[in-house]
């Protein structure tokens, strides 16, 4: 197998001074005792521990205050479906900015509490991502609008309605326009169709903060048909991707993720798996999980694609491009050609004439009607740029009457923000449905706030046939109004809209019970799969070739924008969840920042060393482009281009935007420019230079290290077909310690787990790093947010974290994933350590934590050698005893916010250890469920939380005594040949295990093995 370094950042790379100090200096600061009397004691130190622990009085000594006491208000009246203790699910959607997925609401108490996705959807089949499980937080967002309003007044919904209609009466045939976001649900659409008919001079402009026009208007020109079709990832052998990142942010990345990960997994017995290659300018989450992955500026994008379609056999003549692309074009060729039919061409330009030479292509290698259907086309995106531009023109001409705005925010995220501020001056009546005071709510007369789609009816139809439904979850937590209501009233229709949604559906089903049928389930769909269809290819190739041709080359530093994975367009921007999620590839939270390359970094500064990633303070650099400038810290990111500097869009928020939001990071939509049909998200012609400034910016990756040991293990699928236990080889030293590694010469007592015995599994093959099991175990386990400052000392609290790492070229990498978790050790190092007895291992082989009794002595977290143990350095939560010392974050201890809070895990007070429970609150109800219903725990009815939430299926989870669950199989049956454990050689004997990494490339030369694995060495 092939012997890989492996590295977190360039100071590790190449093991520099100050990695050293910080692998060395594993803690950064003391803990933060109240009284220097406590460490000036002259008892000896355990004595005094244990006396802290284990007695009465180390309470009066420590706290020398009593307890809060919290009473418990019982129900008057309560209501019939709710008992306490007992959580009840809600079919729903998540709906927002045309990403569509069906999902299960948990509520407890009458409080939505957790997300899940929908299994009965054929769409998404239960996927979801770290914005959907981020989603329950921002129901309780304080930030959220209270109230009608007008003039900034709150009012009464009988004056708005009185004051609106009247408004709409008296425009004299000045045009009504309704602004929104894509609106993926039909009967929504006939309510505003209603509404139209009431005001004939009505427009419907549909406005996405993140275009894909480029998309719907060559689909109309190649194919007659302004739709984007349905993709099916699973149905490809060789994928290749132009900058679409499909597993991170583009069009619904929760859909495609879990069809890729069915082509990623690894049968033993039939080793075979896809092949994806990618051609972006900045380092994608797409990109990172690619097998060939190749990097240009991003003016050459057309370039790229028209180069591959000359590789397939197009009757075009392709630019001339670097030499490693154009090879990499070649290959990537050959592999579409091979397999025909099986193969699948994504982009994620947004220019009309790159879009018609990707159709060209797909439609050369067979992919209409096997990879791409036409006849059942996603809805998830309907906004055509022209449009915007020209209302906003006519807006400034004073031709426009009313402007309704719903889900968009184009006073924020528009490029050219201030013409349409001007714009919306003119305009008589200016009316906002938005659910927030966002920067568009602002400049509105009238603010009629929606709710949150948690306490809403709605439909969605996210492909013709397949729709999904949303139904209240709480009741609405303020003084708002559905706007379908709204729109129904002002059209004189006085049916409410809950009544109006079931009229349609009851109608459509044929009755009420297929009503309810439905509203169960959550979704209804055809009963038969409709057979994917392709469609007859029309485009004029020479001409968009003529213009890509023609397209105005780049200057010497080119900017690109692009989406982080949680925070996307900033509409969830005043998510603490997803402000403190560290992105995927920067590891970075609560800021957007210039990425560049190495290479680029160093011609800024002499300063600007392998050692730059350690320090918290970055340089700030001023970038211009389009006419526009802004101020970022550097950050270095290998694998960018190195002429290339990429910018987080979804930052620079109002500070009414919430307390999360407001002010964080710079608003990078102002580098948008229109090129006459569609938006770009590009800069050909940019200049950059430092500042002299330097502004903090909070990282997690660099906090731990292994210290050269190794924890990844992979190889190439060729290697893999060839010598399957090649993989593995390095287990065969353990045999030197006795015929069975679990029981021969250790220490530690032998137990046994004769019941339940609790493991996992972790696949790297489909981790592709996106992070929606850390909000979800966030959102499952109360765990902290801790804010940026904090983070930035290390003191994040996240029970999951997803560790990247880089191999290879620096220029160029490759990068796995892996996730970490308190591996539960059978031999767990921490709990021998523990001079209070907090931490123990269970019956069912679960490290426990009992907070009660934890004093954060660290000494645990010192002992563990995966560094998964989180102390509780500040009171997040309230629940300590201490008066004043609540540290809150971004509203997080409002009374509002905290109903977010599950009641079946405790909140922990400050100075405590937490890490890790596997979810045991989820495997206690499992077991109790079974009790009750008089069988024996069957294999998947317990899950953790970071399990379901995995839309790839990395992890499974289950009781590895039972020879029918799948995680035995995996580890004794299907898997023998990947499985491995991360340090296994230091006999902590982890229940979690990790099956090695395949990639689908060419196994490396017997020679370059042989260098790396000398390097390997000498690392180590």
């Amino acid at each position: 197998m092939e012997q890989k370094k492996y590295w977190k950042g360039l100071e590790e790379l190449h093991n520099t001074a100050a990695h050293q100090e910080i692998v060395k200096d594993e803690f950064r600061e003391e803990l933060p005792f109240e009284s220097e009397g406590l460490l000036n004691a002259t008892t000896p130190r355990r004595d005094f521990l244990k006396y802290l622990g284990f007695t009465t009085a180390a309470a009066t000594i420590a706290a020398s205050c009593e307890t809060p006491v919290h009473k418990a208000i019982p129900y008057v009246n309560k209501p019939e479906e709710i008992t306490p203790g007992v959580a009840n699910y809600y079919a729903s959607t998540f709906i927002t900015d045309g990403e569509y997925l069906p999902i299960v609401v948990k509520t407890r108490e009458g409080r939505p509490i957790k997300i899940e996705g929908n299994t009965l959807s054929s769409i998404t089949k239960g996927a979801t991502t770290a914005k959907v499980q981020g989603a329950v937080l921002s129901l309780y967002d304080v930030a959220r609008l209270r109230y009608p309003s007008i003039g900034g007044t709150e009012t009464t919904w009988a004056e708005l309605d009185k004051q609106v209609t009247a408004a709409l009466a008296g425009l004299g045939g000045a045009p009504v326009v309704l602004l929104s976001s894509s609106i993926l649900s039909p009967t929504t659409k006939k309510v505003i169709a209603e509404f139209q008919s009431k005001y004939a001079n009505f427009r419907h402009i549909v406005y996405d903060a993140v275009s894909y026009s480029g998309m719907l208007l060559a689909n109309e020109a190649a194919y007659g048909k302004k739709v984007i079709p349905s993709y099916h990832f699973e149905n490809a052998k060789t994928i290749v991707s132009l900058g679409a990142d499909f597993l991170g942010t583009w069009l619904n990345p929760a859909e495609y993720t879990k069809q890729f990960a069915q082509t990623r997994k690894i049968d033993a017995k039939k080793p075979e798996m896809s092949k994806l290659f990618t051609f972006e300018s900045n380092m994608s989450l797409t990109g990172a999980n690619a097998d060939e992955r190749y990097t240009h500026k991003p003016s050459e994008s057309g370039a790229v694609a028209l180069a591959l379609l000359a590789a397939v056999g197009g009757s075009v003549t392709a630019p001339k491009l670097d030499a490693k692309v154009e090879a990499g074009i070649q290959k990537a060729a050959k592999e579409l050609k091979a397999n025909a039919g099986k193969a699948l061409v994504v982009s994620g330009s947004n220019d009309v004439n790159v879009q018609l030479i990707v159709n060209a292509i797909n439609n050369t290698i067979g992919a209409n009607g096997t990879t791409i259907d036409w006849a059942a086309p996603s809805n998830y995106r309907q906004g055509v740029d022209s449009d915007m531009t020209k209302l906003i023109s006519d807006m400034n001409a004073g031709t426009i009457g009313a402007v309704l705005v719903y889900g968009a925010n184009p006073a924020y995220d528009y490029f050219e923000a201030q013409k349409f501020t001007d714009g919306l001056k003119k305009v008589k009546l200016t009316v906002s449905f938005n659910d927030r005071q966002d920067e568009t709510t602002e400049l509105c007369k009238y603010v009629a706030p929606d709710h949150h789609f948690l306490e809403s009816w709605n439909d969605a139809e996210g492909r013709p046939g397949y729709t999904s439904f949303a139904q209240p979850t709480i009741a609405p937590l303020f003084k708002t109004r559905a706007i379908q209501d709204t729109l129904l009233t002002w059209a004189g229709n006085t049916t409410a809209w809950a009544d109006y949604l079931k009229n349609e559906w009851v109608s459509k089903l044929g009755g009420v019970e297929a009503w309810d049928k439905a509203l169960q389930d959550g979704v209804v769909e055809p009963a038969t799969a409709p057979a994917l269809s392709g469609a007859t290819f029309s485009g004029d190739i020479a001409g968009a070739a003529a213009k890509i041709s023609s397209a105005k080359k780049g200057g010497k530093y080119e900017l690109v924008l692009y989406e982080k994975v949680a925070i996307g367009n900033g509409r969830l921007a005043n998510n603490p969840w997803l402000q403190e999620m560290p992105d995927p590839i920067t590891r970075a939270t609560w800021d957007n920042y210039a990425c560049v390359s190495n290479t680029l970094a160093k011609t800024f500064s002499t300063q600007l060393g392998d050692d730059y990633e350690i320090n918290i303070e970055k340089k700030v650099l001023k970038i211009k482009a389009n006419g526009k400038e802004v101020t970022l810290p550097l950050l270095i990111v290998p694998g960018l281009h190195p002429d290339v500097i990429a910018i987080a869009v979804g930052y620079g928020r109002s500070n009414n935007s919430g307390k999360a939001a407001g002010q964080i990071g710079k608003n990078a939509y102002p580098f948008v420019s229109f090129n006459g049909q569609t938006f770009d998200y590009f800069a050909v012609d940019a200049t950059v230079e430092a500042t002299g400034e330097k502004f903090p910016v909070a990282l997690t990756q660099t906090h731990n290290s292994y210290e050269g040991r190794p924890i990844i293990k992979e190889t190439t699928l060729e290697e893999f077909i060839k010598n399957p236990k090649e993989v593995n080889e390095d287990r065969e030293e353990l045999k030197k310690f006795g015929a069975d590694f679990r029981k021969d010469a250790t220490l530690y007592p032998n137990y046994s787990y004769p019941g339940i015995k609790w493991g996992m599994s972790i696949d790297l093959n489909t981790c592709f790093g996106c992070g929606a099991c850390t909000i979800a175990c966030q959102a499952e386990n109360n765990v902290s947010v801790v804010g940026k400052e904090e983070v930035g000392k290390a003191h994040e609290m996240h029970w999951i974290r997803i560790d990247r790492y880089f191999s290879g070229d620096e220029n160029n990498p490759e990068v796995v994933f892996q996730p970490m978790i308190c591996q539960h050790c059978d031999n767990a190092p921490c709990e021998n350590v523990c001079p209070v007895g907090a931490t123990n291992h269970s019956s069912e082989g679960i490290n426990q934590m009992a907070y009660n009794r934890c004093i954060g002595t660290r000494y645990c977290a010192n002992n563990c050698p995966y560094k998964v143990r989180r102390l509780n350095w500040r009171d997040w939560n309230g629940a300590d005893s201490f008066e004043n010392n609540l540290y809150d974050v971004a509203d997080m201890n409002d009374n509002l916010t905290r109903m977010v809070l599950n009641p079946d895990v405790v909140v922990r007070s400050r100075g405590v250890m937490e890490k890790c429970s596997f979810c045991v609150q989820r495997l206690q109800e499992a077991k109790l469920d079974a009790k009750k219903a008089g069988h024996p725990l069957k294999d998947g009815a317990a899950k953790t939380a970071c399990q379901q939430a995995c839309a790839a299926d990395a992890i499974i989870f289950g009781n590895v005594n039972d020879k029918n669950s799948e995680i035995y199989k995996i580890r004794n049956e299907e898997q023998t040949e990947r499985l491995y454990y991360v340090l296994e050689e230091t006999h902590t004997l982890p229940s979690v295990s990790y099956l090695a990494k395949i990639r689908n490339k060419d196994a490396a030369p017997k020679a370059e093995k042989e260098t790396a694995h000398k390097e390997e060495a000498h690392h180590a």
